[in-house]
């Protein structure tokens, strides 16, 4: 029954309330790129996949598996097309507690995740969206709670850097908080997915700004980062990698934040804060589902 339970609850898309547990919301046999995404730890202290799951109580369980309790339906109602609009997809994230910053909402009202999905895609549904290549652009959710977690970094005149840039929707969010005397550098390694984001953030608020050179996109290998710009108080990284880049580490500036997926089957979103005098502290913020931090070949390979 043990076995049983594992595998059923890998299954499970979790949401978090405050005030409330982690609430079981759906089941699915979708993959999903982020799973897990409500799980804060309880400490700043590495913590296991095991450890995060919450189950409920087998004798409810057929009740959860068959949409018959209220979080289902909240799930169904988030995610449904009621959701049509941008600024409806973040009071959402607001309401069930995803969002809390001011500043994070007004950024997300602003760049129009419509403008940086493939035409004929659902843009305000929180899930991931496949855009070719093998890559994905991240569900709302998963962008609200890196900007959360970076927010302190992406102040007016500060660098930010996006690794695995992809449709450009977060180097744009960045770009809107960091302002035109910041730089906001995105790193793609698909070159067709660079001249893409850029027309995506030529449709966006942030295309002034991409315009005067303080939001910029690049092809390059992501593990390396982009010396050119650093040191960066800011870093994002949208792939998981088996450890965090070196290069990464030596480019994120003293009192500066990265935030990273570190794993490979089972993955935590790491919080590495670099220190003044250079020593790093590393905590995980989530167990997550990330595709890997790869060479270009072989994410065209299909890994």
């Amino acid at each position: 029954m043990i076995h049983q339970c594992a595998v059923i609850a890998y299954g499970f898309r979790y949401y978090y309330m405050p005030g409330l547990k982690h609430i079981l919301s759906t089941f699915t046999l979708i993959p999903h790129r982020h799973r897990c995404s409500y799980l804060p730890s309880p400490s700043p202290s590495l913590v296991s996949l095991s450890s995060s799951f919450h189950l409920p109580n087998p004798d409810n369980l057929s009740r959860f598996l068959t949409g018959n309790c209220p979080f289902f339906k909240m799930e169904r109602s988030w995610s449904g097309s009621g959701v049509n609009k941008n600024k409806a997809m973040v009071e959402h994230l607001q309401h069930y507690g995803v969002i809390t910053s001011k500043k994070v909402s007004e950024v997300m009202e602003t760049i129009d995740r419509a403008c940086f999905v493939p035409d004929g895609t659902p843009p305000y549904v929180d899930s991931p969206m496949a855009i070719g290549y093998n890559a994905t652009i991240s569900a709302p959710h998963m962008h609200a709670t890196c900007l959360q977690l970076l927010e302190e970094n992406l102040k007016p005149g500060m660098h930010a850097l996006d690794i695995g840039s992809g449709t450009g929707y977060l180097t744009a969010c960045f770009a809107l908080m960091v302002g035109p005397q910041g730089r906001a550098v995105g790193v793609e390694h698909i070159p067709e997915l660079v001249v893409s984001s850029i027309q995506n953030i030529e449709k966006s608020a942030a295309a002034p700004l991409l315009k005067e050179g303080s939001l910029s996109v690049h092809v390059g290998d992501g593990r390396k980062g982009w010396p050119e710009f650093a040191p960066y108080d800011a870093i994002h990284v949208g792939a998981a990698a088996p450890e965090i880049p070196q290069a990464l580490i030596d480019q994120l500036k003293p009192g500066g934040r990265m935030v990273i997926p570190v794993g490979n089957i089972f993955q935590d979103l790491k919080v590495v804060d670099k220190n003044q005098d250079g020593s790093l502290s590393i905590w995980s913020e989530t167990s997550v589902r990330y595709v890997p931090l790869t060479s270009r070949d072989a994410q065209l390979r299909g890994w």
